[in-house]
C-alpha cells in the first residue's frame, strides 16, 4: 500500500495515512477557491481516524459542518475536516508526492473558472455529484 505523508511548508505540521484514500476529486466551488486561494482543491478524503497528524493545526469554519485545517505557523491549508461524516481531505499540493493524486472526478464545475479547461476525460458534476 502507498504511504500518504506530508505537510505544511515550514515543517510544524506533518500527517501520514498508509490507507488508500476513499476517494481522489477536484473540488472547483467558490468556498475551496477562497479557502485555497487557487482555482480549485485538488484533495484526497480519508477517514478522520485513518490519518496521524503531527505538529499544531489551527482550524477556521468555512461552512457550518467544514472545517479547515492550516498550519499556525505558516499557515499552509492542509485540510477540510466534516466531523459529522468523520472524513478528512487532504490538499494534494501538501503531500510530499503530490504525484500520487490521482483525481477521479471534478464537481462543482459551475464555479470553475473560465480559463480552467477539463479535457482529462473524467466525469465532471455541476455540483455535487450522485451519491
Amino acid at each position: 500500500m502507498t504511504k500518504y505523508q506530508g505537510g505544511c511548508l515550514c515543517g510544524a505540521v506533518r500527517y501520514r495515512a498508509e490507507v488508500a484514500p476513499i476517494n481522489e476529486r477536484v473540488c472547483h466551488c467558490r468556498i475551496c477557491q477562497k479557502a485555497i486561494g487557487a482555482a480549485f482543491n485538488a484533495r484526497l478524503l480519508f477517514r478522520i481516524d485513518d490519518v496521524t497528524v503531527e505538529g499544531e493545526v489551527a482550524t477556521v469554519n468555512s461552512s457550518p459542518d467544514l472545517k479547515r485545517g492550516f498550519c499556525a505557523a505558516c499557515g499552509t491549508t492542509m485540510f477540510s475536516r466534516r466531523d459529522s461524516r468523520g472524513i478528512l481531505g487532504i490538499t494534494s499540493g501538501s503531500l510530499d508526492d503530490p504525484s500520487l493524486f490521482k483525481p477521479d472526478m471534478h464537481f462543482w464545475t459551475a464555479s470553475k473558472q473560465p480559463w480552467v479547461r477539463l479535457d482529462d476525460g473524467l466525469p465532471q458534476y455541476e455540483g455535487l455529484p450522485p451519491a
